[in-house]
């Protein structure tokens, strides 16, 4: 089954509560937290998602789905921790070696969080065979992280494909999300790859129905 987790990064200054009332009875299943520092992208969200974030949990029963874009993981992890999170994403890219990548593993699954691992178009999908037995998810990026509103760099599916046939040769039971240019032209490639969990923003909150675009990412 196919799951879609919303990017509220873009949403409209002044009419967050209503946006995310809305997506919530369009049936979204995650609302997708983008955190950036300024450091390991160029933009900065940080603040303003720990803010969106923390009001997102006062009022909506959604479960959210962080992804962390940050230099320095154990501080997004710490701090994104408050808000009970359903899952924490971090790069692979931010780890400076194998230790750093299991303790971060380790921290997010001791406070009751599912734990992902991201990687960027330019890292080889083999590299993160060794921590799939230990993780719920791997978040394919499919555009470059840090900018909303991209088109997808098509080479990512062959990437989504390998991951998927490694997952089954292993018999792993692992989400694999997909992020970057996603909408109703390029999701059947990707959930035909193996993606079963597409992160959409743009495309869903450009939307004059909220609800029609989320069932047809799904089908």
């Amino acid at each position: 089954m196919t799951e879609i987790s919303t990017s509220i990064l873009n949403m409209v200054k002044g009419k967050e509560t209503e946006t995310i009332f809305a997506l919530e009875q369009a049936k979204t299943d995650y609302f997708h937290i983008d955190v950036m520092d300024g450091k390991f992208v160029k933009k900065d969200t940080y603040n303003y998602m720990i803010k969106t974030a923390s009001y997102i949990k006062r009022i909506s029963s959604m479960p959210i789905d962080v992804h962390l874009m940050v230099e320095d993981v154990k501080k997004g992890i710490e701090d994104f921790l408050s808000i009970d999170p359903n899952i924490i994403t971090f790069h692979l890219e931010a780890c400076k070696d194998e230790e750093e990548v299991f303790k971060f593993i380790n921290l997010i699954k001791q406070n009751n969080s599912r734990v992902g691992i991201a990687i960027k178009p330019e890292t080889n999908i083999e590299e993160i065979y060794k921590y799939l037995p230990y993780i719920h998810m791997c978040l394919v990026m499919t555009v470059e992280p840090g900018k909303g509103g991209q088109t997808l760099i098509s080479e990512m599916i062959n990437k989504i494909s390998t991951l998927k046939e490694y997952v089954e040769k292993n018999n792993l039971d692992i989400d694999i999300e997909v992020d970057g240019g996603i909408n109703l032209k390029t999701c059947e490639k990707v959930k035909m790859a193996g993606a079963n969990i597409l992160v959409s923003g743009t495309a869903i909150l450009m939307a004059s129905n909220y609800k029609n675009i989320i069932d047809e990412l799904k089908k």
